[in-house]
């Protein structure tokens, strides 16, 4: 259903290639104890020095099962209407992180997204949730839902 994916499989490999060495870049510069959004601000500015269009905070809506909008967060930052990027500077990536990101994936039509963790060692998660698969799970519920 949703996983890390094979290098050879993974949609948007070179725009996410291109995040990745950037985020190096990054923490290369600044390294580990700042605050996300400083990290966010310094991505940005080497997006922009890259002409990768990005955007920060922006808002997206959450939908549930039958379409309705059922709330809206801000990702850190989205890449070309493509790839969605959340930002962490902790110790480690845990679990719940990776649950967030995908979750975020799951209620959105943005498929990719990368977890970058600027903490004492760098970081880096990728995920995919195909648009294809959230039809399917959709349909399955309509159907359970029908069923009952």
């Amino acid at each position: 259903m949703n996983a890390d994916i094979q290098d050879k499989e993974f949609k948007y490999k070179e725009l996410t290639s291109i995040i990745i060495e950037i985020f190096y870049r990054v923490y290369n510069k600044l390294g580990y104890g700042f605050l996300e959004k400083v990290y966010e601000n310094a991505l940005m500015i080497e997006f922009k020095k890259e002409g990768i269009q990005a955007r920060a905070q922006t808002p997206i809506k959450v939908y549930y099962d039958d379409g309705e909008i059922i709330g809206e967060y801000s990702a850190d930052i989205l890449i070309d209407d493509k790839v969605m990027v959340e930002i962490k500077a902790i110790k480690n990536l845990v679990e719940e992180n990776e649950a967030q990101l995908l979750n975020y994936l799951r209620a959105t039509d943005i498929e990719v997204g990368l977890l970058l963790n600027f903490g004492p060692q760098p970081e880096i998660k990728r995920k995919a949730f195909d648009n294809r698969r959230k039809k399917e799970i959709k349909n399955l519920n309509n159907l359970r839902k029908s069923a009952s």
